[in-house]
């Protein structure tokens, strides 16, 4: 779980915090009186959050595809049957 820190300890200690989150490969949440919070991480571990979104993505996308060339679909009549059935409930 990434430590929380106020916003003057953040600025007092920038340092500590930078090597912190380069030794552990954690983010540092950064509050401000409890509001406006931001987390602070190196680039590599910022690399690492959003490779792991688009592999995700890109997976979910390919088997998508793969269902539609292996014909695993439902015509567009039939979808909306469905999700009215859905929403009437």
């Amino acid at each position: 779980m990434p430590a929380v820190k106020k916003s003057m300890d953040f600025l007092n200690n920038l340092n500590e915090i930078l090597e912190y989150c380069k030794n552990n490969k954690e983010p540092i949440i950064v509050s401000n009186n409890g509001q406006g919070r931001f987390a602070v991480m190196t680039e590599e571990r910022y690399e690492e959050l959003i490779g792991k979104s688009k592999k995700e993505l890109y997976s979910a996308l390919q088997a998508g595809l793969d269902q539609i060339n292996n014909g695993e679909y439902i015509e567009e009549e039939e979808m909306f049957k469905i999700m009215d059935n859905y929403l009437r409930k």
